[in-house]
């Protein structure tokens, strides 16, 4: 009977062994297929980021963070030398038109989202706006800020150099080199660059607080009236942000 006994405990004991064997086996699959598929998706994300960076990020000649463009987009090119300096004979010589208008406001909506604002004002110079400014810089033509973010730039002193949609790509480039040219030993210092959303009736303006300068036609005179207004209206907004 216990020679019975002892067989039939021998058998559970292997049994048990057998199992305890296979499941051992079972979990070392699982873990070595566990560690190929990190290593498989590592491999990937690597593909993917590496993918990312050769192409700049995006593929549309937009800076993510900010929404400019990238130079990509326009080319410099040789402008006229500077002539006059004086601001009124060089708006002058240039057959532009300068005007400086009524302060309209300096109100914020609650949001950026659902504003359309009507200014008196084309291209618009002063009025409430938006409470995110658009950012310094060059922007693609597809990609204009809404005109209540560029007022709130204004505000903060800033010059925005605008074309029409129907300008040339001559004209668009002549305007980017202008806007990259040193100021306070700064290039494209506290200066927007974009196409016009707002119908103006110029082929190309500058615009400051309260301040306008429209010219309907380029011509090599152009230049130096917009450098003018430039150094006279820079930094002049009423709320200076450095």
């Amino acid at each position: 009977m216990s020679s019975r006994q002892e067989e039939k405990e021998r058998r559970r004991r292997e049994r048990e062994e057998r199992e305890q064997a296979e499941q051992a086996k079972a979990s070392s699959r699982r873990r070595l297929q566990l560690v190929a598929g990190g290593v498989l998706g590592l491999v990937l994300i690597g593909a993917v980021i590496a993918a990312i960076v050769s192409s700049g990020g995006n593929d549309d000649g937009k800076d993510s963070a900010s929404g400019k463009s990238s130079s990509g987009t326009y080319q410099t090119v040789a402008l006229p030398t500077r002539k006059v300096a004086d601001f009124d004979q060089a708006v002058a010589a240039a057959g532009c038109t300068y005007k400086k208008y009524t302060n309209e406001g300096r109100e914020h909506y609650p949001s950026d989202e659902g504003v359309n604002n009507a200014y008196k004002t084309n291209p618009p110079t002063s009025g409430k706006h938006r409470p995110t400014p658009a950012d310094d810089g060059v922007y693609a033509p597809d990609n204009t800020p809404a005109k209540e973010n560029y007022v709130h730039t204004l505000e903060h002193g800033r010059i925005e150099f605008q074309y029409a949609p129907t300008a040339s790509q001559q004209v668009r480039n002549q305007l980017y080199t202008l806007t990259n040219e040193k100021v306070k030993g700064v290039s494209a210092y506290h200066t927007l660059l974009f196409q016009n959303n707002t119908k103006m009736p110029y082929e190309v303006a500058a615009t400051a607080w309260t301040q306008l300068l429209g010219c309907k036609t380029v011509n090599d005179k152009t230049w130096d009236a917009l450098r003018a207004f430039r150094d006279r209206f820079v930094d002049k907004g009423p709320e200076i942000i450095p």
